[in-house]
């Protein structure tokens, strides 16, 4: 993973969460905003018809034109609620692929600023990844070189 990250909720570290950012500083997480988790409810419900249980985390990741992020699950949560992922800024190949395995098959989608992509039931667990970022493809009016993605999680903790 070359992108860089910050948490709001829970800190997310490899295969656990924590209320402070335990493999950096030390500092207490910042809190989640009402309004994200609503935004993320409100996708799931218009998409998938379903009430989720209500969104605790985000993971905000951002791409520089040379970052990566490889084949990996988010499967730290303990919870089954869909996973859902906003795009802004530049352009993405993200690379969605099975449960069973990092290898193929996958399926790679061009996610754009305002795109949101959503995961759950037995794609909850799929493996997926971003392998290229498309440097410059950003609307203008955003103001943001590069791209970022908010991704929202029910932790289940």
């Amino acid at each position: 993973m070359t992108a860089r990250q910050v948490c709001l909720g829970r800190h997310w570290y490899p295969y656990a969460y924590a209320r402070t950012v335990v493999d950096g500083d030390g500092a207490p997480v910042k809190p989640f905003p009402q309004w994200l988790g609503e935004l993320g409810g409100r996708a799931v419900r218009d998409a998938l018809g379903i009430a989720p249980v209500p969104y605790d985390i985000a993971l905000i990741n951002f791409y520089d034109a040379d970052a990566r992020m490889g084949m990996h699950r988010d499967s730290d949560e303990e919870s089954d609620t869909p996973v859902v992922s906003l795009s802004l800024g530049d352009t993405c190949v993200f690379r969605f692929g099975n449960a069973e395995t990092r290898t193929r098959p996958y399926t790679d989608v061009e996610l754009r600023s305002g795109d949101l992509f959503i995961f759950g039931g037995p794609s909850r667990l799929a493996y997926h990844g971003v392998p290229r970022v498309h440097p410059g493809t950003a609307p203008p009016e955003l103001g943001l070189t590069g791209r970022l993605n908010v991704t929202l999680r029910v932790s289940g903790l």
